[in-house]
């Protein structure tokens, strides 16, 4: 019997936003790849759908939950909502082409980008920064049916609009401004990308297998030279640490699983592990963002029927930590005073897509 083991992969996301789940904008780039065991590989063609939402509100410095945020109704609220749409070309056995192009809704509320006096939304909504890649099996399917390792490496492109505006209210009724809306609900991060990918699986022969994915996302550029100020003046902190625009950060990913397969379903369980680091592979690391992580604990079923396959991913957060960026290194310095930003964190993630070849 063929076996299929179909595998979830971020970036982010856009994008994904992001950690995947909030404030820290993993982007909807590529989040699902659709794989099947290297010797199972028939079709040339296969196309995947995975729609992604969250909303995120839970407010973290470091490890530490500030509730009173969400108890004195202070907090940022996000709905995030991605729909990926991929196409693989299968060239052989071994080797395979993918095209990946995000659409994206967000919407963001909040106090204190509106004056402080009262709760307003601003949102975006458009195409994501598409990714190209290309894949191959490392170890002969011919030889390995079983067990196999897949190698991918491809190319962000800056196709979504990372310099999104929305209208701003201010302290002052009546008056508002127009502006970049927050690095996390923008639809793209200004930077040409580069991927590297591992996917591997191991199949046992009674139904039981592992499962493990890899992904980097590696954005040399430092800056995008989109003002954080929401239309507004930077404060002299933002001047300082230079915070005062946004940064093109690098975006890491991987998961561990075990899954088990019966009839027409496969059942998965794993961990995920999603992070914007503090400093970049390549290039410069400064201008604002919020770096951190988010562990989460993922189930997940498959339904497999001939060539059309449905699945369902739900990410739970198990551990959530913003840690302090560059901006937040110099402006520490710059004072004496130890500095670090808050992010907002979801409780879990809904994916559901489908994957058909042709």
């Amino acid at each position: 019997m063929r076996t299929k083991i179909f595998l979830l992969i971020i970036l982010f996301s856009a994008s994904r936003e992001l950690v995947a789940q909030g404030c820290v904008a993993i982007r909807s780039n590529g989040a699902v790849c659709s794989m099947d065991h290297a010797d199972s590989v028939v079709s040339k063609w296969q196309f995947a759908a995975n729609n992604r939402y969250f909303k995120s509100f839970r407010h973290f410095v470091g490890y530490e939950e500030q509730p009173q945020r969400v108890e004195l109704g202070t907090e940022v609220i996000n709905h995030n909502y991605s729909l990926d749409l991929t196409l693989f070309h299968h060239l052989t056995n071994r080797w395979t082409l993918m095209a990946n192009v995000p659409i994206i809704y967000n919407t963001r509320s909040s106090l204190y980008e509106h004056g402080g006096l009262q709760r307003y939304s601003t949102s975006s909504y458009g195409i994501g920064d598409a990714r190209l890649a290309v894949y191959r099996w490392l170890l002969d399917p011919a030889k390995h049916h079983n067990l196999n390792i897949q190698a991918g490496l491809g190319v962000k492109l800056p196709t979504g609009d990372y310099r999104y505006a929305d209208r701003f209210y201010t302290a002052t009724p009546g008056v508002t401004r127009f502006g970049p809306v927050d690095q996390s609900i923008q639809l793209g991060d200004g930077g040409l990308g580069f991927t590297t990918e591992l996917n591997a699986y191991y199949m046992f022969k009674n139904g039981w297998g592992l499962y493990g994915n890899f992904y980097y996302l590696i954005n040399p550029r430092e800056q995008n030279g989109v003002s954080t100020a929401r239309g507004g003046l930077s404060s002299a902190n933002q001047l300082i640490g230079g915070s005062d625009v946004m940064s093109v950060p690098d975006q890491v990913m991987y998961r561990l699983g075990v899954n088990y397969m019966v009839g027409k379903f496969t059942f998965l369980g794993g961990v995920r592990r999603e992070a914007i680091p503090v400093n970049d592979l390549i290039g410069g690391s400064n201008g604002f963002r919020r770096p951190g992580f988010i562990v989460s604990a993922e189930p997940g079923i498959v339904y497999t029927h001939k060539k059309t396959s449905l699945f369902a991913y739900v990410p739970f957060s198990i551990t959530r930590n913003r840690t302090q960026s560059v901006p937040d290194q110099i402006v520490s310095a710059a004072t004496s005073k130890y500095t670090q930003g808050d992010a907002a964190f979801s409780d879990y993630v809904l994916n559901l897509g489908f994957s058909i070849k042709f």
